[in-house]
């Protein structure tokens, strides 16, 4: 077994042991809202909204972008838990700023092997084959960090499966500071409408 897998065995066989009555947790969340956000190790969202198990949907994936299926669990989460506020959580110092569509599928075609980047540029470490795959996938890359919540946001709200009632925040969260920070044009477009 790696050194990893050891670790989280060992986290989680000392997380059952004080399980408690969370067993008794309600499916829905509590404080019946969620939190679409980036997979970015520094964020945990848990801490940066005051989060305990069972108060909360956290999405996450690449840049917390309004994906389909970021969409899809949002439906869910309203439809059938009951959540009636959104958030759109992008953050400071994304990865996803770093690259475009036409980089990732360069990157792709070239190797599969992991890239580097040295702070402006990626480049190829590894050898071929690589797979022209990515050239039919959109990678939701973000230009300008403001604009990408904007975006989502809008996104969500026009999406013919999101009600008028639900309310959607736009924010981005400092990743030097843990600090959220309001996006105005996005709270705007989020705002319920019925």
């Amino acid at each position: 077994m790696s050194n990893i897998l050891n670790e989280v065995l060992a986290a989680n066989k000392k997380y059952a042991a004080n399980f408690g009555d969370k067993a008794n947790l309600a499916m829905p969340p509590k404080r019946r809202f969620a939190i679409l956000t980036c997979m970015d190790a520094r964020l945990d969202p848990a801490k940066f909204a005051g989060l305990t198990e069972g108060d909360a949907h956290v999405i996450r994936n690449a840049g917390g972008r309004a994906s389909d299926d970021a969409i899809r669990s949002l439906v869910i989460s309203y439809k059938l838990l009951g959540t009636r506020e959104w958030f759109v959580i992008h953050h400071t110092d994304c990865g996803m700023e770093t690259f475009t569509n036409d980089i990732i599928r360069n990157l792709l075609a070239n190797s599969l092997e992991p890239a580097e980047f040295d702070g402006k540029n990626w480049r190829d470490t590894g050898r071929g084959p690589g797979s022209r795959a990515g050239e039919y996938m959109e990678f939701l890359t973000i230009s300008n960090l403001e604009q990408s919540v904007i975006d989502d946001v809008e996104r969500i709200r026009s999406h013919p499966l999101v009600p008028g009632y639900i309310t959607i925040y736009g924010f981005i969260y400092d990743v030097k500071s843990g600090r959220l920070i309001e996006v105005p044009e996005a709270n705007r477009i989020g705002r319920a409408t019925i």
